[in-house]
């Protein structure tokens, strides 16, 4: 899912869209820049993990629009760091949450819950 960074999105707007993005999709990755092009460290780590597990999920792109993004997932998650990954519409963590999961052996049970 992508956003035009042109776009005139409110806080509203943005909640809307991270609520209609955990309803119909089972695996969303919220982060800095795309799967193919992350644009920060933390981001690249979380796709890498996840990527080991599953093949498809969502991500989206928080920089367009990084503090109304911020703000609407801290009201899911209680965290206003970023990336956040949520599974079936439940937070789960970022990309150090991820990273724990992964060395416990728990994160494709995690994300096999989708």
């Amino acid at each position: 899912m992508t956003f035009n960074p042109e776009s005139e999105l409110d806080q509203s707007d943005i909640e809307r869209q991270v609520e209609t993005v955990l309803n119909e999709n089972e695996i969303v990755l919220f982060m800095k820049g795309n799967r193919l092009m992350p644009q920060c460290g933390y981001s690249k780590k979380a796709v890498a993990l996840i990527s080991r597990h599953v093949d498809e999920f969502e991500t989206v792109d928080v920089l367009p629009a990084l503090p109304e993004y911020r703000e609407a997932l801290e009201e899911h998650s209680g965290w206003e760091t970023i990336p956040q990954t949520y599974v079936a519409g439940e937070f789960i963590g970022g990309s150090d949450v991820l990273e724990e999961l992964e060395e416990r052996d728990n994160l494709g049970k995690e994300l096999a819950t989708a």
